[in-house]
């Protein structure tokens, strides 16, 4: 048993009670230290992620390779950009507890460990670490009724889908003899092995997953949560969880279950399809930007699961950078948010960006920047994200899947446009609370990657291919 494979996930478990620790010991004046701790905690394990050897250790459970050190370096950064954007906010809104990092902390410990997953078993422990994590963040601001019925929402629909999830294990471990991928691997490395009841099984799976990345059918509880929840909580909902989501139903579907590709492609076809139809659609009604965000996000997981339905290796590599570019557009996008405060008070009426472009140039481009982006306008790296999506299904022969991408891609610019338009012709109203330090470098990092992502695409996209061919398609 090759311990130190693990040895990113322990140091950061290991930070995790040291911070704990260190904030009851310094209750009341400890919440800025331990988010920086924390985010120091992010920084050394993302080292060890990239320092680390590959192999297979605790009696197949745990897997380390290119696939998973390019997913967890992705999921640390998200989540370290998770924790700075709660700085500020947790000032304003009285939410100094320790405990708000450190529950952050153990959600992405479950994150990494879901992403090195092959076993049924380790799968489902990295997954009820983060969710149990992010029930209790959903619910954080105890005194808001929004974000108490936020996480009961969250909470009981989850209890649901885990349900379905065990329910999925449980059969395919009856039918196929075993929980470990790679000998689910072998014992259908002949399609006509598959029965009935293990192909429902791996339906009930996908439908698990599915609630956590938040796909349609199983799309209820984002909007809701989302406008719920604490806004850094949303911003961290919507970009390190659902890498992870990503990267575990790849895995999942590809390493153990690939030879049965054509069961499993017209379910990842349908929930891809109807997850840009109803992103792009229902997104064009709302007046609140976090619900709004929220239909964005369903969307976008349209988009990154084209990419899984095309079963190639191409089609893996587009769903990383895709969900590369995601992040950095969506953790800027909600910088840029959680500036909407006037006189201490925070706003979330996409009416409030009226006329932003006069009273605050700065933050009025970087909301244009991510607005085009998450469009898919060239230049912007939300273009190249789609572009290696859709060049992935062209190559595999799925014309009609790439078609409605571009359609949905089209409808959907309308409302991200929309916005620009309220910034930039719109009357002016009174002007935001200055921009804190913290977003501001946040909503500048960000918005110069998604700017001049075009410029310097070669080491992603080659870190990118090399995670790919791990999976043999």
């Amino acid at each position: 048993m090759n311990w130190t494979l693990a040895l990113p996930e322990i140091v950061l478990a290991c930070t995790g009670m040291g911070i704990l620790v260190f904030g009851v010991l310094r209750r009341g004046e400890s919440f800025t230290t331990c988010s920086m701790l924390t985010v120091g905690g992010f920084l050394l394990a993302a080292v060890l992620v990239i320092a680390g050897p590959a192999g297979q250790g605790y009696n197949g459970l745990f897997t380390t390779d290119n696939f998973s050190a390019f997913a967890k370096v992705l999921v640390l950064f998200a989540a370290a950009l998770g924790v700075i954007l709660s700085l500020d906010y947790a000032e304003h809104e009285n939410l100094r507890r320790f405990e708000f990092p450190v529950l952050m902390l153990y959600a992405t410990v479950g994150m990494l460990v879901m992403v090195s997953a092959t076993n049924l078993m380790s799968l489902y422990l990295g997954l009820e670490l983060q969710s149990l994590s992010i029930y209790v963040l959903a619910a954080f601001a105890r005194d808001e009724l929004r974000s108490a019925e936020a996480g009961l929402k969250y909470f009981v629909l989850g209890s649901l889908a885990s349900g379905l999830l065990l329910y999925g294990i449980s059969l395919v471990y009856g039918f196929a003899g075993s929980m470990e991928f790679a000998k689910l691997g072998q014992a259908l490395a002949d399609p006509t092995h598959a029965s009935a009841g293990l192909i429902v099984g791996i339906v009930f799976i996908v439908a698990g997953l599915a609630f956590k990345i938040s796909a349609v059918p199983f799309h209820m509880w984002t909007p809701d949560v989302y406008e719920g929840a604490p806004t850094p909580i949303t911003a961290f909902l919507g970009t390190a969880p659902k890498v992870a989501g990503i990267a575990l139903l790849v895995r999942v579907m590809v390493s153990p279950f690939g030879h049965l590709l054509g069961q499993w492609q017209q379910v990842i076809v349908v929930v891809s399809v109807l997850s840009m139809l109803l992103g792009s659609l229902a997104a064009i009604g709302q007046s609140n930007i976090k619900r709004l965000m929220a239909y964005s996000s369903i969307g976008h997981i349209g988009y990154a699961l084209i990419g899984l339905a095309a079963g190639s290796q191409a089609g893996v590599r587009g769903v990383l950078i895709y969900m590369l570019t995601y992040v950095f557009m969506n953790a800027g996008t909600f910088a840029c948010i959680l500036a909407m405060r006037r006189r201490g008070r925070m706003l979330e009426q996409i009416s409030d960006l009226s006329g932003l472009a006069r009273t605050d140039p700065g933050l009025a481009l970087a909301f244009a920047i991510f607005m085009f982006s998450m469009a898919g306008i060239p230049p912007f790296a939300g273009f190249w994200g789609k572009y290696f999506i859709f060049t992935a299904a062209v190559q595999s022969g799925m014309w009609a899947l790439a078609v409605i991408g571009v359609l949905t891609s089209v409808i959907g610019a309308y409302y991200y446009i929309r916005i620009i338009k309220v910034i930039y012709f719109d009357a002016a109203v009174e002007a935001f609370d200055p921009c804190p330090a913290s977003l501001s470098v946040v909503a500048a990092g960000t918005a110069l990657f998604t700017t001049f992502f075009f410029v310097f695409p070669a080491p992603f996209v080659a870190a990118a291919e090399a995670a790919a061919k791990v999976f043999v398609l």
